[in-house]
């Protein structure tokens, strides 16, 4: 039954007898700009540190303090860290909001609220919990300046009482929020957190069948956002250049990966940094400079978001063309235009794989953890510069912002990858190149480096028709020659991305194909599909783009394939359709979301059984 067709005189039922434990979602609904994070985070990293698996995802307004934001906590004790469409505990702290909130729930989920918002007087099938937090935080809180910031904290104790998660996992999470040397305000909220605690323990019956647990599902792991797992894998890559321009959702990347590199790449013996960082002007600069770093020897990058890749179009044709290795982080957002940004989207797909005028086409990888994030960085500026082009690592504002739980990421121990570079004893034993031949059979032309002290090390890079020397031409044969081993080059790439991550399922009719963080979704949709109609699905995640010949055997296993984007124009799908043959399009289904939240699986499940004809 849909929440609005509800009757409010239709009363909620008590206790049922049945219990639901570590299988929920809250959401706390506040105002931009009131402290909350702190809270929420808190909240998450306490059930956490029980041992339950959960997720944490912020969905916050784009421009001024003040405006709705809401912040959703999955537990699961079956391990999906996926976003869940339905909520079960709601703490609704912003007014304008309030009713609305409510209205969208399921019957019998739970509504922790502000006491003077009266929400309990909406609908008679929810489970009210009426707060009085001004009432409350004021003696936690002398100072009135520090209350709206404090008196979040009562919900974090409120919740904790009813929910049964452990106060001495609350006071935990808050040390280690504020760490050692805000000790202050960590006792400041605390004490907010025990008042809330303490005032449910005396005023409410629980009457929601929700609860907390210890498990044993978390040992061992961490909780850490995308954007930090890139950039730490950008340093131990050895990035030496980083150049950027501030944009929503990449900006915290580059932020991450500074206080990284102060810490840790240093000269020990001089005390100068061993990096470059440089924030540009715009983003058509900081992928310029990019480039230019690239080209001397540095392992050089940018990191950005949509707007910022419209930008960027000609120089990654200059980077395509005169064969330049860089890494571009694309946290893709919401578009067209500025959109919204701070949504989360797969959007950027379909330009990145041609950016530029002319024919491009151009790597890209596409991680799904944070635990890919650091891997696939690393693997990223050794595949830009052995094969000598801009390489662009897809993630997305899900999992670039967001708070996900993952392994902690094994120490590199594969030494760095530099390429076809061609040093001056190299050249004596050689007696020249020609920088753009290719040798090898693979595309991919010998390279020397600027400083190099070689008579014959010099070439000119050029962005205009040159040929295996590196010479100017216009020759329509120098021309074509030159194109058709740059897309001898790209077809070499096939074999050298992220390999695909493939559960083929005995039997399946049916398949899944994805990337990036839709899989969180298509995974749990499968069991959903395999326990509510029997149905059983194949499914493969894609790492990598070039697509592996992996693609057309698996299309081939199945009678029909679910093709899964987050945007509106299958941009994934038109990927596919550029090169597989007719026959195999032919087995193709679009399920596309586009409304700039996480993907969810019953949004995956409900649209395959619809088109299933179920």
């Amino acid at each position: 039954m849909s929440t609005l067709e509800v009757s409010p005189s239709e009363p909620v039922s008590g206790p049922s007898g049945h219990t639901i434990t570590n299988d929920f979602s809250i959401q706390v609904a506040t105002v931009n700009g009131s402290g909350s994070q702190t809270a929420n985070t808190v909240l998450m990293r306490s059930l956490f540190q029980m041992g339950i698996p959960v997720s944490g995802k912020n969905m916050f307004p784009s421009n001024i303090a003040g405006l709705p934001t809401w912040f959703t906590i999955r537990a699961s004790k079956q391990g999906y860290i996926g976003r869940r469409k339905e909520i079960d505990f709601l703490v609704a702290m912003n007014p304008e909001t309030a009713r609305e909130d409510v209205m969208k729930l399921d019957r019998g989920a739970a509504v922790v609220y502000d006491e003077p918002l009266k929400l309990n007087q909406l609908r008679s099938d929810l489970h009210f919990y009426p707060v009085p937090f001004d009432k409350l935080v004021a003696p936690v809180c002398p100072d009135a300046k520090l209350r709206k910031l404090v008196r979040n904290m009562i919900y974090d104790g409120v919740v904790a009482f009813l929910l049964s998660i452990e106060m001495d996992e609350v006071h935990k999470a808050l040390v280690k929020q504020f760490g050692k040397r805000k000790a202050k305000a960590a006792d400041l909220n605390w004490g907010a957190a025990k008042a809330g605690f303490e005032f449910a323990a005396r005023t409410f019956t629980k009457s929601d069948p929700y609860r907390a647990e210890r498990m044993n599902a978390t040992a061992g792991k961490i909780i850490i956002d995308g954007n930090a797992a890139c950039a730490l894998g950008a340093m131990f890559a050895g990035v030496t250049v980083v150049t950027w321009y501030p944009i929503t959702p990449s900006s915290s990347l580059v932020e991450s990966l500074i206080g990284y590199l102060k810490r840790f790449r240093h000269d020990p013996e001089t005390g100068k940094a061993t990096y470059a960082v440089v924030q540009a002007e715009d983003e058509l600069a900081s992928i310029g400079m990019a480039l230019g770093a690239g080209w001397a020897g540095a392992r050089s990058m940018t990191a950005t978001a949509g707007p910022g890749i419209s930008l960027m179009s000609e120089f990654i044709g200059l980077g395509y063309y005169a064969e330049i290795p860089a890494v571009v982080f694309d946290v893709e957002r919401v578009g067209p235009s500025t959109g919204l940004p701070t949504r989360t989207q797969q959007g950027d797909i379909l330009t990145n794989a041609i950016l530029s005028h002319g024919d491009t086409k151009h790597p890209m990888f596409f991680p799904c953890s944070p635990e890919e994030c650091f891997s696939m960085a690393i693997e990223a500026f050794d595949f830009a510069e052995q094969f000598q082009t801009p390489v662009f690592v897809m993630t997305d504002l899900d999992l670039g912002m967001n708070n996900w739980m993952a392994d902690p990421f094994p120490y590199p121990e594969k030494p760095i990858e530099r390429g076809k570079v061609l040093t001056g004893e190299d050249l004596d034993r050689l007696g020249g190149f020609a920088r753009y031949k290719d040798v090898d059979g693979d595309g991919v032309g010998y390279r020397t480096l600027p400083g190099t002290k070689h008579p014959l090390a010099s070439y000119f890079t050029r962005g205009s028709g040159h040929n295996e020397r590196a010479l100017y031409t216009e020759r329509e044969d120098d021309y074509i020659h030159n194109m058709d081993r740059l897309a001898h080059k790209f077809e070499a790439m096939r074999k050298h991305v992220p390999g695909p991550v493939v559960r083929l399922a005995e039997g399946a009719e049916i398949g899944f194909i994805a990337v990036g963080t839709s899989d969180y979704a298509v995974r749990e949709s499968c069991d959903q599909l395999r326990a509510e109609y029997g149905i059983e699905a194949s499914y493969i995640r894609f790492r990598g783009y070039p697509f592996s010949e992996h693609l057309q055997d698996f299309i081939r296993r199945h009678e029909r394939v679910y093709v899964v984007d987050q945007n509106r124009d299958a941009q994934l799908l038109a990927l596919m359709r550029l090169e597989l043959d007719p026959d195999l399009i032919a087995k193709l289904r679009s399920i596309r979301y586009y409304g700039g939240l996480p993907l969810d699986a019953r949004t995956v499940t409900d649209e395959t059984i619809s088109q299933e004809g179920k």
